[in-house]
């Protein structure tokens, strides 16, 4: 049995310090990263040709079939991407904001993903265009992280304890 805290109250539950600038900032660059994804989706679309001239580029020796076929797999990869990163930016945005350490621990996680994937990117066929977006992509992420990690941002995503 659990007795009433002296003086008949309950006691008080500990709260979360409120969100300080450095985590706000970077849920707002969170947020910024899931509308450049969107942008980027869209500009990706508008500059297909770009990629098949790329996959023609890469490998002269394909028929035209095969450069069809590439094309539909770019783009479709490109749509799944996309919304997955949207997705992604969102739910850690949110995450985040609520002050969720495993959603800091995470983020930085895909960070570093995404690091890998920049690097891979630059190996493969490629429009400039979409490389670039991949960089501006990659450098909200790196200002989302800096933002999470830094001292002040620590007491908000430590549990509050009982």
């Amino acid at each position: 049995m659990y007795e009433a805290y002296p003086g008949g109250a309950q006691m008080p539950e500990q709260q979360r310090p409120p969100a300080p600038a450095s985590v706000l900032t970077a849920v707002k660059l969170m947020y910024a990263g899931a509308a450049v994804s969107l942008l980027g989706l869209i500009l990706n679309l508008v500059t297909a040709g770009s990629i098949k001239t790329a996959i023609r580029k890469a490998d002269p020796s394909f028929t035209s079939t095969q450069v069809h076929n590439a094309e539909i797999v770019a783009i479709t990869a490109i749509i799944v991407e996309a919304l997955l990163g949207v997705g992604l930016w969102l739910w850690m945005a949110w995450a985040n904001k609520r002050g969720r350490n495993w959603a800091r621990i995470v983020a930085s996680v895909l960070f570093a993903l995404n690091t890998l994937f920049l690097v891979i990117n630059l190996a493969r066929p490629h429009a400039v265009v979409g490389l670039l977006y991949d960089v501006v992509i990659w450098l909200i992420g790196l200002g989302a992280i800096i933002f999470l990690w830094r001292k002040d941002s620590n007491p908000y995503f430590e549990a509050p304890r009982a």
